[in-house]
């Protein structure tokens, strides 16, 4: 839903400044946004997170008032990667999840957890490109054949045992193999304008990356939040290695979520809702105009609120991610345990703000 070209409110979830120049501040309990003589308000129990997506203006009222009901606020340049963020100085639960971080890093639980989530991810490539191969008969052969590589790469995974340090590099070369094949997969299903030759980032070669990494960083935003909430720190990965300010788990968590986003962005191709001004060049690539990432985070927010069947429950997408961050806390620091069957969800979408 756009508002005078200012910005995006989206399911009453999230607001969006994406005009450059517009301005954003307190009004009782609103959020005042304006640009030039055109300005609207959107009460601050609306929404749950602010993306600004280009140069704009925000007061320190505005910023005490998203620290106070719990909204983050989430900066974004130009590839959708977020390179800061506004959040209370709070740290979700207790510290000895933090330590078990640390402790199982070393030893045989620290290669099954970033095994787990590594094969979570290629499960949920299979069963995306499964949902694409029954809808296309015609290409059954072709997707059928990159399915079986993703599958290689999934049962050699499973069969790896050891610590993170020693199993690393063949983890991150079975992932590449079966993204490849991924990726080649869902080329192959594109209209014929827009068939890519494989993953690139920041920036993008071509139009499908260029929508995919933009989604990427929103879904990026969404694990840190979720990381932070639940008490894990974002910076004490498993299988991403450590490295000034890299928020390595994060990048871990991340991966089990990615096809939420995939899909989105293979409907926006293959349904034709693409069009030539979502795009703009960028020096070396590809990036997308005001009116491609509106188009973007539009599909995005759409897709995160539809409910899926989650560990035998039915959960929006956007709220599997927050479970998700509490299941792996939880099993930190109570191995084998899952989130309890009574877990309320009221408490946890009061959480994630």
């Amino acid at each position: 839903m756009n508002y005078l070209d200012i910005a995006v409110v989206i399911n009453k979830m999230q607001l969006v400044i994406n005009t450059y120049g517009s301005y954003l501040r307190k009004s009782g309990n609103c959020f005042l946004v304006k640009k030039d003589d055109k300005s609207f308000e959107v009460a601050a129990n609306k929404i749950n997170s602010v993306l600004i997506t280009t140069a704009a203006y925000i007061t320190t009222d505005a910023i005490k008032m998203a620290v106070d009901n719990n909204i983050d606020i989430v900066f974004l340049d130009t590839h959708g990667d977020p390179y800061g963020r506004v959040w209370h100085p709070k740290l979700g639960s207790t510290t000895l999840i933090r330590r078990r971080q640390l402790e199982i890093y070393d030893d045989s639980e620290g290669l099954k957890l970033a095994k787990d989530w590594g094969l979570k991810k290629f499960d949920n490539q299979l069963a995306l490109l499964s949902r694409l191969r029954k809808a296309r008969p015609e290409k059954k052969d072709d997707l059928d054949g990159y399915i079986q590589e993703i599958e290689r790469s999934r049962d050699k995974m499973k069969r790896l045992r050891g610590t993170i340090d020693f199993r690393r590099q063949e983890m991150l070369g079975l992932e590449g193999m079966a993204s490849r094949a991924y990726f080649g997969a869902i080329s192959s299903i594109m209209p014929e304008r827009y068939h890519f030759p494989g993953r690139s980032r920041n920036p993008a070669k071509d139009e499908f990356n260029a929508m995919l990494n933009y989604g990427y960083g929103v879904l990026y935003s969404l694990v840190e939040k979720g990381c932070i909430i639940a008490g894990l720190d974002p910076y004490v990965g498993f299988l991403h290695t450590d490295s000034y300010n890299k928020k390595s788990l994060v990048f871990d968590i991340i991966e089990i979520f990615r096809t939420y986003i995939d899909e989105a962005v293979v409907h926006l191709f293959t349904r034709r809702m693409v069009k030539d001004e979502f795009f703009e060049p960028l020096e070396q690539g590809i990036g997308l105009s005001k009116d491609g990432k509106a188009a973007l985070i539009e599909v995005v927010n759409g897709a995160l609120e539809e409910p899926i069947l989650y560990r035998g429950r039915n959960v929006k997408r956007r709220n599997t991610i927050q479970m998700e961050c509490h299941r792996i806390a939880n099993s930190l620091i109570r191995p084998g345990t899952e989130l309890p069957e009574d877990f309320d969800m009221d408490v946890l979408e009061a959480e994630d703000g």
